[in-house]
């Protein structure tokens, strides 16, 4: 199995923590001030959405426990492969905390604004987060390209949202988490990019791979999970084939000439785009 070079991860971890040093972090506690929140100013169907991303973020130690099974750091793996992933378990405990804030903020704004009491709030999130998380990928690339298009996507719809909310507070909380998935997406992106200028055209079948099987997080276990994305897509568009555009910029970008393999998967990988109506 192709794995990057411990230096290359190094490399790219270290430019992500440069663009995002601890100091322009946010916490929860400041971010807005949390009496003043109100959901009367958001419809039937901005409550839902909110309900709906905040089950999504949650989620998260099972999205974590996707990297500790793929790229663990025990006595399990050769030498080699442990520095490899110790560098990129730098890039994913600070991923895993800028998430795990992610779902405070929205948690802590369903409570305050009245959406939902915190202890039927916690047993709707545990229903949830209680199920396993697993993606049905193998090569190290996948994990990152398949990141690359969920986090693109989950800006892309925060985004969305935030234009069309009118509670201030909600507008913050928003922004703030846009801005984190952006910067995630330019990690995965890197890392793709990585991948395909080291390994050239044995990265197009793992690549088209996520793609022709691609689901965003929880699609398979979620209760209701495909009605629910249709409604909040009224409220705001949520189609995450928004975000292919930018990985066929990834492949665009990564090499100077092309192959006629990575033509051939931009083209598929274009074509998988939803029509627009």
């Amino acid at each position: 199995m192709s794995l990057l070079p411990a230096t290359e991860v190094a490399d790219a971890v270290d430019s992500f923590m440069a663009a995002s040093p601890v100091a322009r972090s946010w916490d929860v506690e400041t971010l807005v001030d949390w009496t003043a929140v109100d959901a009367n100013r958001l419809t039937e169907g901005q409550v839902s959405a909110v309900r709906f991303i905040t089950l999504i973020e949650d989620h998260l130690p099972g999205y974590f426990d996707i990297y500790h099974k793929h790229f663990p750091v025990d006595g399990e793996v050769d030498p080699a492969v442990f520095v490899h992933n110790r560098e990129l378990y730098h890039f994913t405990i600070r991923w895993a905390a800028e998430e795990d804030t992610h779902a405070r903020a929205l948690t802590r704004y369903q409570v305050a604004s009245g959406i939902a009491e915190r202890e039927a709030l916690w047993a709707e999130l545990a229903e949830e987060g209680r199920k396993e998380f697993a993606l049905p990928l193998d090569h190290p690339v996948q994990f990152f390209a398949y990141a690359l298009v969920q986090e693109k996507a989950t800006q892309m719809y925060y985004q969305h949202l935030r234009d069309v909310v009118d509670e201030p507070a909600l507008k913050t909380v928003l922004t703030r988490l846009s801005r984190d998935e952006a910067r995630h997406f330019t990690f995965m992106a890197d890392v793709t990019s990585r991948y395909l200028r080291a390994y050239g055209d044995s990265m197009v079948e793992p690549i088209r791979e996520v793609i022709a099987g691609f689901r965003m997080p929880l699609a398979d276990t979620m209760r209701g999970y495909w009605r629910w994305a249709l409604k909040i897509a009224d409220v705001a568009r949520y189609d995450h084939t928004e975000a292919y555009e930018h990985l066929i910029k990834v492949i665009d970008r990564a090499v100077d000439t092309k192959s006629d393999r990575q033509t051939e998967l931009t083209r598929f990988i274009a074509s998988c785009t939803s029509l627009p109506g």
